[in-house]
């Protein structure tokens, strides 16, 4: 089993770097396409924990559905039960890519960031 998972959505260009970048620093990682196979209630529960980030963090807030639902307005009024149940229905409202490991979850890229974890 690979040491890592990239949920990506592969037409989305930061998705692509970040494959890229993975390819370049020799990354052994497994792929999963966030719109066909969404994140479960639980996952999702499990890596904003393995995170240490805030749930709102793991909203894709320049997405169409996000701006579609008004969420910018309603997140704040959700529990975060609420917010997981709600990331769970849409993939695309999930911010990606995340690299997920065994005790590490990064939201987003940041090549410094991803350097320093799979180091």
């Amino acid at each position: 089993m690979s040491k890592w998972l990239l949920v990506e959505y592969p037409p989305c260009s930061t998705c692509q770097k970040a494959r890229r970048w993975l390819q370049e620093h020799g990354v052994d990682f497994a792929s999963r396409h966030i719109k066909e196979e969404r994140p479960s209630e639980g996952e999702l529960r499990e890596w904003a924990a393995r995170s240490g980030l805030p749930l709102k963090r793991f909203f894709n807030t320049s997405g169409l559905v996000y701006r579609s639902l008004g969420l910018k307005d309603k997140l704040s009024t959700l529990t975060e039960e609420e917010q997981l149940a709600l990331l769970a229905t849409d993939g695309m409202l999930v911010k990606r890519p995340l690299l997920v490991g065994e005790d590490t979850v990064l939201v987003g890229f940041r090549p410094a960031e991803w350097e320093a974890a799979v180091k």
